[in-house]
């Protein structure tokens, strides 16, 4: 990249203007670490001059590991004729959330296998007895409320509808993986599409509800669908405003059928923060990015907060799916309340749509 190609992106971007695609290739090719968090960390600092890094006290309760979408990115699910696969009982999950609440939590992250057995009431019940204990529901990623729509025979309007009626809160972004159809389709076959997966964000937002947004990167993809995947979730929060936040995290392949089938080789630290910078410099209309310390660990996640992100993400009292891939990192609230303030910033916790905790 020639130095004056770089200084015309730095001053678009430090100007507060928005990159072309094309752009996003020069400095995904051409770029060095340096620049690329310079120009994060540049629109991260006039969004969040404050110099706060919010947090918020969850856990994830995967209500079953039974599964017939069977993705080879997976190492979590069940198949339905497996005896060792689960479905959590009330009392299991009222335990749960109990024990969340104990510790301060303020919201569930509610996310479950494509179970084939179970009608969309089921699942209006769960909300129902969970909404009694006064909790946020994060709940359902779209591939969920897609097969609820068609186990159901109902639309998705009329799901997300029913949804918040028996106390959903917000939507989660997983399942999203790479908007690609291409990757969908070699990877997750069974799972929805990448049109169906904004269908459920757009209606979503046309009723109300916040959500996230993810990717899921370092597999089957090329850099080229990586961009496609921005660009499809940055046009819909053009048209809806309705994401809270973006998380990027890189593929875990151990455990996975993927890792068996492809030359897939683990995303090093320095791939993440990249992929990290990149997103935050394209995604202008995102107020907010998220650390992923989950799969990086506690350092990589401090140098993130350099790299655009300015949200350390979910203490993550109980994580199943990323540990279930070989992960197993683990951070209590005043873990990462110290992690904060090491990289020089002040912790603070949040809610859902990032209103701060008193």
């Amino acid at each position: 990249m020639q130095e004056n190609e770089f200084t015309a992106i730095r001053d678009k971007v430090v100007s507060g203007g928005r990159i072309s695609d094309d752009e996003f290739l020069v400095l995904h090719d051409d770029a060095d670490i340096h620049q690329l968090g310079f120009l994060a960390n540049s629109i991260k600092e006039k969004l969040h001059p404050e110099k706060f890094v919010t947090y918020v006290i969850d856990r994830n309760i995967n209500y079953t590991d039974i599964c017939v979408s069977a993705c080879k990115i997976c190492a979590f699910f069940k198949a339905p004729e497996d005896k060792e696969g689960y479905l959590l009982t009330k009392d299991e999950l009222a335990l749960k959330i109990q024990e969340t609440q104990d510790l301060g939590g303020t919201q569930i992250l509610l996310q479950g296998g494509l179970h084939p057995d179970l009608p969309l009431e089921y699942y209006e019940d769960m909300l129902r007895f969970m909404k009694e204990t006064g909790i946020h529901i994060h709940g359902f990623s779209p591939p969920e409320i897609h097969h609820f729509a068609e186990i159901s025979k109902v639309s998705i309007i009329e799901v997300i509808k029913r949804l918040i009626a028996a106390g959903l809160d917000s939507i989660p972004g997983g399942g999203a993986e790479i908007l690609s159809d291409r990757v969908r389709e070699s990877t997750a076959p069974r799972k929805c599409n990448a049109d169906q997966w904004i269908e459920v964000m757009e209606e979503a937002h046309k009723l109300g509800l916040r959500t996230s947004a993810t990717m899921m990167f370092g597999h089957v993809e090329t850099v080229k669908e990586r961009l496609e995947h921005l660009r499809r979730l940055r046009e819909l929060q053009d048209r809806t405003k309705g994401f809270t936040a973006f998380i990027p995290w890189p593929f875990q392949p151990d455990n996975t059928a993927l890792i068996e089938q492809a030359d897939i080789e683990k995303t090093t630290g320095l791939g993440y923060l990249r992929m990290l910078a990149l997103s935050r410099i394209y995604l202008d209309n995102f107020e907010n990015v998220q650390a992923s310390w989950v799969t990086q660990g506690p350092k990589i996640a401090q140098l993130s907060l350099y790299f655009g992100a300015n949200d350390f993400g979910s203490t993550m009292i109980e994580e199943n799916v990323v540990a279930a891939a070989g992960i197993n990192f683990r951070l209590s609230e005043e873990e990462i309340r110290r992690l904060v303030v090491d990289a020089g910033f002040e912790p603070r916790q949040r809610l859902m749509d990032y209103s701060l905790v008193s």
